[in-house]
């Protein structure tokens, strides 16, 4: 049996998004490529942009993330390189790959931002760095996947604690948790895991806060109304809350998402807020975990794992840690 060689670099993925104003539009544009979204669509998502300054933290929250990786490798003794390539805006997932194969960079482990199944959320970007692989031709590295990580021990423990930190803004008596996730089309969450590995998350920090209150809700719904997709709606679920929760406190827990991304600070810090507010529910919305400690070094953890470190295969809850290779008719699309 031919053994592979270590990898020999580190490449963060992410989503990507603008960095300025006039950055914003053709991000949008990139975003919805190949897809028949109506004009009138992208102009009310920009609105949502230009609301927060015309910049999305997201590339911020990557370029702490980059460093904290390149940190914890040191750490560990493993002097790789970390690169840091988008799909949808700069740096570009291609020029980066580019950029790696110039460096000599022979294999490499991707580390997606992504923690949940779903053609969207792992599917795509696996099809988006073997692009970006094709575009370069013989001279690309060989690229593999971070396994998922939505039930490692590290991503549980690091929310568990983001909820508590949240926790301690409320009033003493038990709250309600509200988790929410991007939504995505309901044939597409048929086809891969998205909906069972949220609800086993969900679950398993429910439990390490020590609340049976909670629930699974999800945000940012972007189809044709015709299309059917993933709910309940969070700002339906507010509404509903007000009357059977009246005086219940509430954390939003988007537990969906690794860092704060536009639909995070918009439709759960803005949209969210003004319906929490205008029924008089006590709200609080706990951090995401992109730059938790304990999120960190679990991740080192899961590297370490691929680099053949002696770290076992750790994963928490009823369902199995998630392969390091998809099977090929994994989530695909609909």
């Amino acid at each position: 049996m031919t053994v592979q060689p270590p990898y020999d670099a580190v490449l963060l993925v992410s989503f990507g998004g603008p960095e300025k104003p006039d950055d914003v539009m053709p991000f949008l544009e990139n975003v919805v490529r190949g897809r028949p979204v109506p004009p009138e669509r992208l102009s009310e998502v920009a609105e949502h942009y230009y609301h927060l300054g015309g910049r999305s933290p997201i590339n911020d929250h990557c370029r702490a993330f980059k460093a904290a990786i390149e940190r914890g490798l040191a750490a560990t003794g493993k002097s790789v390189p970390v690169f840091w390539g988008n799909r949808n805006w700069h740096p570009f997932l291609v020029d980066t790959v580019r950029e790696m194969a110039d460096r000599g960079v022979r294999r490499a482990l991707a580390v997606v931002t992504s923690a949940f199944g779903s053609y969207s959320g792992c599917r795509r970007y696996l099809e988006d760095i073997e692009e970006a692989r094709q575009a370069l031709g013989p001279d690309a590295p060989q690229i593999d996947r971070l396994r998922l990580f939505f039930n490692h021990p590290s991503f549980i423990a690091a929310w568990v604690d983001r909820i508590d930190q949240a926790r301690r803004a409320l009033p003493l008596e038990p709250p309600h948790l509200i988790f929410t996730a991007h939504s995505i089309p309901i044939a597409m969450a048929r086809t891969g895991p998205y909906v069972d590995q949220l609800r086993e998350a969900c679950r398993l920090i429910a439990e390490g806060v020590g609340v049976s209150s909670w629930e699974l809700v999800y945000q940012s719904r972007s189809g044709p109304p015709q299309v059917p997709w993933l709910e309940p709606d969070i700002l339906d679920i507010l509404r509903e809350r007000a009357k059977t929760l009246p005086r219940r406190p509430c954390i939003l827990a988007p537990v969906g998402f690794l860092s704060e991304h536009v639909e995070v600070l918009y439709d759960l810090d803005v949209e969210a807020a003004e319906v929490a507010k205008r029924h008089g529910i006590v709200l609080v919305r706990a951090k995401t975990v992109v730059d938790h400690p304990i999120f960190i070094r679990g991740l080192i953890e899961m590297i370490d794992e691929r680099f053949g470190g002696t770290c076992e295969r750790r994963s928490v809850g009823r369902l199995p840690p998630c392969p390091d290779v998809c099977p090929a008719d994994c989530c695909p699309v609909r």
